[in-house]
């Protein structure tokens, strides 16, 4: 081991003394970004390796969860708009998604999809729902993987599944538009039945939401790392709860 490395070592059990189990999050929501940024900065012409190293680094980031006491984690891999990027970068990369979600299941993790399932490939799609029915008895860490997701659009999945479920039941608009409110969305949301996240990590400096989560972000507590994803470590995923940690969270101004 290297002095840096060795330095790393010794500051990460510095943060991790300071931490106290009731001050960790319950839930913490990931914006995985900076894949195809490291890609290029590596020099390297053919961005799924970015996507490739972006993958691995989430095997480690389930495990600093697990220690850490953290129950659930929703990671952003791809977003609505992504799937109109030109099919030669996007095909790998769900293809690398596929490979992520084979080895979470591998892992012992209990895995839910979220987004659209019908805009992703047969394949894609049938990787996700097989992952969810097999691991759907698995106990501890709950890992939500949204692929194809929009914050924009699953709002209007909600609203519109709420307003089936009512039309099913031979209720009208009026009827609904008199008991309405912000629970019976949230019933019909992609997490529907767990908590809403605490904290909300983004990588490589972008300082927004991007549309992940809207609904559910409204109290969490934001970290904004530098970090490409790919060179994301685990002293900053330990510098992550200290800051939010540190936070008097009012849930409101």
């Amino acid at each position: 081991m290297g002095v840096r490395d060795l330095v790393y070592k010794l500051y990460e059990r510095r943060l991790e003394r300071k931490l106290s189990p009731d001050q960790i999050p319950r839930h913490v929501g990931v914006i995985v970004d900076g894949n195809r940024r490291w890609a290029r900065a590596m020099g390297l012409r053919d961005v799924s390796h970015g996507h490739q190293k972006g993958a691995d680094k989430i095997s480690e980031l389930l495990v600093w969860c697990r220690e850490a006491g953290v129950e659930y984690v929703t990671l952003w891999l791809l977003s609505t708009d992504n799937l109109s990027r030109d099919k030669a970068e996007l095909e790998p990369l769900l293809q690398v998604i596929e490979g992520l979600v084979q080895d979470i299941v591998e892992q012992g993790w209990h895995v839910k999809p979220m987004g659209s399932l019908d805009l992703l490939p047969d394949h894609t799609a049938r990787v996700l729902k097989e992952a969810k029915e097999t691991t759907s008895h698995r106990p501890g860490l709950i890992v939500n993987v949204a692929v194809g997701y929009g914050g924009r659009r699953e709002i209007a999945d909600a609203v519109r599944s709420l307003l089936q479920e009512h039309a099913s039941k031979g209720a009208s608009i009026e009827d609904l538009v008199e008991v309405l409110d912000v629970e019976h969305i949230a019933e019909h949301l992609y997490t529907r039945g767990l908590p809403d996240p605490d904290l909300v990590i983004r990588t490589s400096g972008e300082q927004r939401l991007s549309g992940f989560l809207l609904w559910q972000s409204a109290h969490s507590e934001f970290y904004f790392c530098e970090a490409y994803w790919p060179d994301f470590r685990r002293v900053d995923f330990l510098r992550a709860l200290r800051s939010y940690a540190a936070r008097n969270r009012r849930y409101g101004f």
